[in-house]
Protein backbone atom coordinates (compact mmCIF):
# COMPACT_ATOMS: atom_id res chain seq x y z
CA UNK A 1 0.00 0.00 0.00
CA UNK A 2 1.07 3.78 -0.83
CA UNK A 3 0.32 6.90 0.85
CA UNK A 4 -3.79 7.40 1.42
CA UNK A 5 -3.92 3.53 1.33
CA UNK A 6 -3.65 3.86 -2.56
CA UNK A 7 -2.21 0.34 -3.72
CA UNK A 8 0.59 0.58 -6.05
CA UNK A 9 1.68 -1.80 -8.85
CA UNK A 10 4.52 -1.81 -11.42
CA UNK A 11 5.27 -3.09 -14.84
CA UNK A 12 8.37 -3.98 -16.24
CA UNK A 13 9.30 -5.11 -19.45
CA UNK A 14 11.35 -7.88 -20.77
CA UNK A 15 14.22 -5.91 -21.76
CA UNK A 16 16.18 -9.07 -22.00
CA UNK A 17 14.38 -9.95 -25.06
CA UNK A 18 14.77 -6.50 -27.18
CA UNK A 19 18.16 -6.02 -28.67
CA UNK A 20 19.44 -2.40 -27.58
CA UNK A 21 22.76 -0.35 -29.06
CA UNK A 22 24.90 -0.37 -26.00
CA UNK A 23 24.60 3.25 -25.93
CA UNK A 24 21.64 3.61 -24.85
CA UNK A 25 22.06 0.66 -21.97
CA UNK A 26 25.12 1.67 -20.57
CA UNK A 27 24.75 4.15 -17.48
CA UNK A 28 28.00 5.43 -15.70
CA UNK A 29 28.09 5.88 -11.96
CA UNK A 30 30.16 7.70 -9.44
CA UNK A 31 33.90 6.09 -8.41
CA UNK A 32 34.35 5.15 -5.03
CA UNK A 33 37.26 7.02 -5.25
CA UNK A 34 35.67 10.35 -5.86
CA UNK A 35 33.96 9.65 -2.68
CA UNK A 36 36.79 9.46 -0.56
CA UNK A 37 38.19 12.59 -2.34
CA UNK A 38 34.98 14.41 -1.77
CA UNK A 39 34.82 13.39 1.81
CA UNK A 40 38.26 14.92 2.72
CA UNK A 41 37.27 18.25 0.24
CA UNK A 42 34.38 18.52 2.46
CA UNK A 43 36.42 17.67 5.97
CA UNK A 44 39.27 20.64 5.07
CA UNK A 45 36.52 23.40 3.18
CA UNK A 46 34.24 22.69 7.00
CA UNK A 47 31.37 21.64 4.33
CA UNK A 48 28.01 19.75 5.16
CA UNK A 49 26.81 16.64 3.29
CA UNK A 50 23.31 15.74 2.98
CA UNK A 51 21.71 12.20 0.72
CA UNK A 52 18.33 11.27 -0.87
CA UNK A 53 17.20 8.50 -2.59
CA UNK A 54 14.84 9.29 -5.87
CA UNK A 55 11.12 7.69 -5.39
CA UNK A 56 10.65 5.59 -8.67
CA UNK A 57 13.78 6.92 -10.01
CA UNK A 58 13.31 5.51 -13.87
CA UNK A 59 10.00 6.78 -14.10
CA UNK A 60 10.69 10.49 -13.73
CA UNK A 61 12.51 10.02 -17.20
CA UNK A 62 11.08 10.28 -20.64
CA UNK A 63 11.64 6.59 -22.51
CA UNK A 64 14.41 6.76 -24.64
CA UNK A 65 12.68 3.58 -26.61
CA UNK A 66 9.60 3.54 -28.36
CA UNK A 67 7.09 0.75 -26.32
CA UNK A 68 3.45 0.01 -26.18
CA UNK A 69 1.28 -2.49 -23.62
CA UNK A 70 -1.93 -3.68 -24.18
CA UNK A 71 -4.27 -3.51 -20.88
CA UNK A 72 -5.16 -6.72 -19.49
CA UNK A 73 -7.46 -7.46 -17.21
CA UNK A 74 -5.85 -5.93 -13.99
CA UNK A 75 -6.82 -2.29 -15.96
CA UNK A 76 -10.59 -2.74 -15.17
CA UNK A 77 -12.22 -0.90 -18.10
CA UNK A 78 -9.31 0.17 -20.13
CA UNK A 79 -8.83 -3.45 -20.70
CA UNK A 80 -7.77 -3.77 -24.12
CA UNK A 81 -6.57 -0.52 -25.00
CA UNK A 82 -3.17 0.00 -26.46
CA UNK A 83 -0.90 2.28 -23.82
CA UNK A 84 2.34 4.33 -25.06
CA UNK A 85 5.12 4.09 -22.53
CA UNK A 86 6.54 7.46 -22.08
CA UNK A 87 8.22 7.01 -19.36
CA UNK A 88 11.48 4.76 -18.48
CA UNK A 89 9.79 1.50 -17.61
CA UNK A 90 11.50 -0.51 -15.26
CA UNK A 91 13.11 -3.73 -17.30
CA UNK A 92 13.97 -1.40 -20.58
CA UNK A 93 17.61 -1.96 -21.27
CA UNK A 94 17.83 2.21 -21.69
CA UNK A 95 15.91 2.49 -18.40
CA UNK A 96 19.14 3.50 -16.42
CA UNK A 97 20.80 5.61 -18.96
CA UNK A 98 17.57 7.11 -19.76
CA UNK A 99 17.60 8.27 -15.89
CA UNK A 100 21.10 9.50 -15.63
CA UNK A 101 20.11 11.73 -18.89
CA UNK A 102 17.33 13.41 -17.34
CA UNK A 103 19.36 13.99 -14.10
CA UNK A 104 22.10 15.49 -16.35
CA UNK A 105 19.59 18.13 -17.53
CA UNK A 106 18.13 19.06 -14.17
CA UNK A 107 21.86 19.73 -12.45
CA UNK A 108 22.72 21.37 -15.72
CA UNK A 109 19.76 23.79 -15.77
CA UNK A 110 20.74 24.16 -11.77
CA UNK A 111 24.32 25.61 -13.03
CA UNK A 112 26.14 22.65 -12.26
CA UNK A 113 28.93 21.12 -14.29
CA UNK A 114 29.87 17.39 -15.28
CA UNK A 115 33.79 16.83 -13.80
CA UNK A 116 35.93 16.11 -16.45
CA UNK A 117 37.81 13.64 -14.02
CA UNK A 118 34.34 11.38 -13.06
CA UNK A 119 31.33 12.41 -14.99
CA UNK A 120 29.57 11.93 -11.94
CA UNK A 121 30.58 14.36 -9.82
CA UNK A 122 28.62 17.63 -10.56
CA UNK A 123 30.39 20.92 -9.50
CA UNK A 124 29.13 24.68 -9.13
CA UNK A 125 30.98 27.65 -7.98
CA UNK A 126 29.45 28.94 -4.82
CA UNK A 127 30.26 31.63 -2.06
CA UNK A 128 30.27 31.57 1.69
CA UNK A 129 28.71 33.48 4.31
CA UNK A 130 32.25 35.07 5.24
CA UNK A 131 32.65 36.07 1.37
CA UNK A 132 35.08 33.37 0.43
CA UNK A 133 34.67 30.98 -2.71
CA UNK A 134 34.55 27.21 -2.89
CA UNK A 135 32.57 24.92 -4.69
CA UNK A 136 29.45 22.97 -4.23
CA UNK A 137 29.41 19.07 -5.26
CA UNK A 138 26.44 16.68 -5.89
CA UNK A 139 27.83 12.83 -6.16
CA UNK A 140 25.34 10.59 -8.28
CA UNK A 141 25.15 6.83 -8.40
CA UNK A 142 21.88 6.31 -9.76
CA UNK A 143 19.15 7.39 -7.64
CA UNK A 144 21.18 7.75 -4.74
CA UNK A 145 22.20 11.51 -4.29
CA UNK A 146 25.30 13.40 -2.26
CA UNK A 147 25.03 17.08 -1.73
CA UNK A 148 28.43 18.57 -0.40
CA UNK A 149 28.05 22.51 0.42
CA UNK A 150 27.72 25.10 3.50
CA UNK A 151 24.00 24.25 2.85
CA UNK A 152 23.34 20.94 0.84
CA UNK A 153 19.59 20.69 1.69
CA UNK A 154 18.51 23.89 -0.59
CA UNK A 155 21.30 22.30 -3.34
CA UNK A 156 18.89 18.67 -2.72
CA UNK A 157 15.81 20.65 -3.11
CA UNK A 158 16.65 21.85 -6.13
CA UNK A 159 16.54 18.86 -7.43
CA UNK A 160 13.03 18.23 -6.40
CA UNK A 161 9.98 19.26 -8.55
CA UNK A 162 8.48 17.93 -11.62
CA UNK A 163 8.76 14.51 -12.04
CA UNK A 164 11.33 14.44 -9.02
CA UNK A 165 10.19 13.32 -5.03
CA UNK A 166 12.47 11.76 -2.21
CA UNK A 167 11.56 8.23 -1.16
CA UNK A 168 9.69 9.22 1.88
CA UNK A 169 10.04 13.04 1.48
CA UNK A 170 13.20 12.19 3.34
CA UNK A 171 17.01 14.70 3.27
CA UNK A 172 18.93 13.35 5.64
CA UNK A 173 23.10 12.71 7.08
CA UNK A 174 24.14 9.25 5.06
CA UNK A 175 24.79 6.10 6.64
CA UNK A 176 25.91 3.77 3.70
CA UNK A 177 26.48 4.75 0.37
CA UNK A 178 28.07 2.56 -2.64
CA UNK A 179 27.46 -0.21 0.02
CA UNK A 180 30.19 1.06 2.32
CA UNK A 181 29.13 2.84 5.66
CA UNK A 182 29.84 6.54 6.46
CA UNK A 183 30.47 7.72 10.03
CA UNK A 184 30.68 11.49 10.94
CA UNK A 185 33.67 11.66 13.13
CA UNK A 186 35.97 14.62 15.16
CA UNK A 187 39.71 14.44 15.22
CA UNK A 188 41.24 16.84 17.18
CA UNK A 189 38.62 19.16 16.55
CA UNK A 190 37.97 18.74 12.99
CA UNK A 191 34.99 17.26 11.56
CA UNK A 192 35.61 15.10 9.09
CA UNK A 193 34.14 11.38 7.51
CA UNK A 194 34.99 7.81 7.45
CA UNK A 195 33.89 5.49 4.96
CA UNK A 196 34.45 1.80 5.75
CA UNK A 197 33.53 -1.44 3.79
CA UNK A 198 33.09 -3.80 6.72
CA UNK A 199 29.16 -3.83 6.06
CA UNK A 200 29.48 -5.03 2.35
CA UNK A 201 32.79 -7.15 3.18
CA UNK A 202 30.42 -9.21 5.45
CA UNK A 203 27.12 -9.44 3.35
CA UNK A 204 29.50 -10.77 0.44
CA UNK A 205 31.14 -13.52 2.98
CA UNK A 206 27.61 -14.66 4.45
CA UNK A 207 26.35 -15.32 0.99
CA UNK A 208 29.40 -16.81 -0.33
CA UNK A 209 29.04 -19.04 2.72
CA UNK A 210 25.30 -19.72 2.70
CA UNK A 211 25.47 -20.41 -1.29
CA UNK A 212 28.49 -23.18 -0.43
CA UNK A 213 26.39 -24.77 2.47
CA UNK A 214 23.52 -25.32 0.26
CA UNK A 215 25.94 -27.22 -2.46
CA UNK A 216 26.41 -29.28 1.06
CA UNK A 217 30.02 -29.01 0.83
CA UNK A 218 30.61 -27.93 4.35
CA UNK A 219 28.85 -26.51 7.22
CA UNK A 220 28.45 -22.68 8.41
CA UNK A 221 30.49 -22.62 11.60
CA UNK A 222 28.12 -20.54 14.07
Amino acid sequence: LSECFRRKARFVADGHKVSTPPSMSYSTVVSRDSVRILLLVAALNDLDILGCDVQNAFLSADNLEKHYLIAGDEFGHEKGKVFIVVRALYGLKSASAAFRSFMAKKLDEMNFVSSTADPDVWIRPAVKPDGSEYYEYVLCYVDDILAISIDPKSVLEGLKGGTVRFKNDKIEIPEMYLGAKLQKKSIDGLNCWAITSEEYVKAAVNTIKTSIAKENRWTIPK
